[in-house]
């Protein structure tokens, strides 16, 4: 019988914690503790994180982060996710508590100045893949360029426990591309939530068209003669955007991280823990995570 492979389950920290602090920040349950702290985002992070894990069952698990809002992209375009503004003052002091509750499960994280969480997770999952299936958990559909025989992504949904799994083929059926290709749809199309342009006037449904016939920006390029002229001309007004927004959008998966596969096995002290979420004064740990399940020690 052929030995199961390890299930690699890489968790992108910021989409998780974003999506726990906004869902209850907005009623304005912070979840404040005796030392004047929040704790919601910190709160809602380990359940929608212990939640996938429940359903998934990974044998391997790591936290990935950006470190800071400045990246090699935005020295190459300074305006580069610009339209975002101060994280608010209640989720400050979370950043680097959340790090503090991942480690206390025995769970790496992982993040380098210089670049995004998504880069961190690229790197990691073309490191591992050989030795064990990743599942990149997300919110973030920019990750699906990433999908291949051996990476899945499962995007969060509304609420705790809802996902939609991508594989290569779902991802074909969804778009009528492949998901190395998303990153020329995104040179094309731009991208609002990250402010960066592509070619102005071409929408997703031209960008797909284009890549359906030409396969990338280097084919739509040499074929331009071949485009309509209203095509053409916008994509030569917007030629050195169209070739920044492709680098903007491509996930760099040579980053300088590392995990080692025996770094992130799945291993709980329940008492780290505990104490853990005894000073953050985080309650209801036991409902929050299946310690039954997943204790060693």
């Amino acid at each position: 019988m052929e030995n199961k492979k390890p299930l690699f389950m890489l968790v992108d920290g910021m989409a998780l914690l974003f999506r726990a602090f906004y869902a209850t920040a907005v009623s304005g349950q912070f979840m404040i503790n005796s030392k004047g702290i929040p704790t919601n985002g910190i709160h809602g992070f380990i359940k929608h994180m212990f939640t996938a894990v429940s359903a998934f069952k990974p044998t391997h698990l790591a936290v990935c982060w950006d470190m800071g809002s400045k990246t090699f992209r935005t020295e190459l375009f300074p305006d580069y996710k610009g339209n975002r503004g101060e994280a608010p003052i209640e989720l400050i002091p979370q950043f680097d508590l959340v790090k503090e509750a991942v480690a206390a499960f025995n769970i790496p994280n992982i993040g380098l100045e210089g670049f995004e969480a998504d880069d961190c997770i690229g790197t990691i999952a073309n490191q591992v893949k050989d030795q064990a299936h990743v599942m990149i958990l997300t919110g973030d559909q920019d990750i699906l360029q990433l999908l291949d025989e051996q990476i899945s992504v499962i995007l969060l949904k509304k609420g705790f426990g809802n996902y939609l799994v991508h594989t290569p083929e779902t991802f074909y059926e969804e778009k009528g591309i492949t998901p190395r290709q998303m990153i020329d749809l995104k040179a094309l199309m731009g991208d609002t939530s990250d402010n960066y342009p592509g070619v102005k006037g071409i929408g997703e449904k031209t960008a797909l068209k284009l890549l359906k016939e030409y396969q990338h920006v280097e084919g739509i390029i040499e074929n331009l003669e071949q485009l309509s002229k209203s095509n053409q001309v916008k994509i030569k007004q917007d030629l050195d955007m169209l070739h920044l927004s492709r680098i903007l959008a491509e996930i760099k998966c040579n980053v300088p991280v590392s995990c080692a596969l025996e770094d992130a096995n799945l291993h709980i002290d329940k008492n780290k823990v505990i104490n853990k979420m005894m000073e953050l004064e985080i309650r209801g740990i036991q409902r929050l995570v299946p310690m039954n399940e997943l204790i060693i020690s």
